[in-house]
């Protein structure tokens, strides 16, 4: 198949870059409204599991497992929007695209600048 842009598939690890860091910076900005609030301890654990998740994310260490783990939580709050009737409304389609990125990284792995090492 011929590529219109031949000249940029050299940069094909530079896409999960870019995914990477948008997913890990919004987990790091969920996590610090989480936390704000210290009187729920549900939601300080799941605002540490999100920072934690967000800094792997951003730094490339385990990717593809973080991504399945941030994948079943952008699946949760899909299925809780869809309970909610609330499927393809302004705030769920910003998480089915968080969701699809997240399923992105699982399959290409982390792209440029990561600690993961392909084996």
């Amino acid at each position: 198949m011929l590529s219109i842009f031949p000249s940029l598939l050299s940069f094909e690890g530079f896409a999960p870059l870019l995914l990477r860091l948008t997913l890990g910076f919004i987990f790091i900005y969920w996590s610090y409204s989480k936390l704000k609030d210290r009187n729920n301890s549900k939601e300080i654990s799941m605002g540490i599991m999100e920072i934690l998740i967000g800094l792997l994310l951003i730094i490339g260490f385990l990717t593809q497992l973080v991504a399945l783990i941030s994948a079943i939580i952008l699946a949760i709050h899909l299925i809780k929007k869809i309970k909610e009737k609330a499927f393809l409304s302004n705030g769920v389609n910003y998480y089915l695209i968080l969701f699809i990125i997240s399923i992105t990284l699982l399959f290409t792995g982390p792209g440029f600048f990561a600690f993961d090492l392909p084996l």
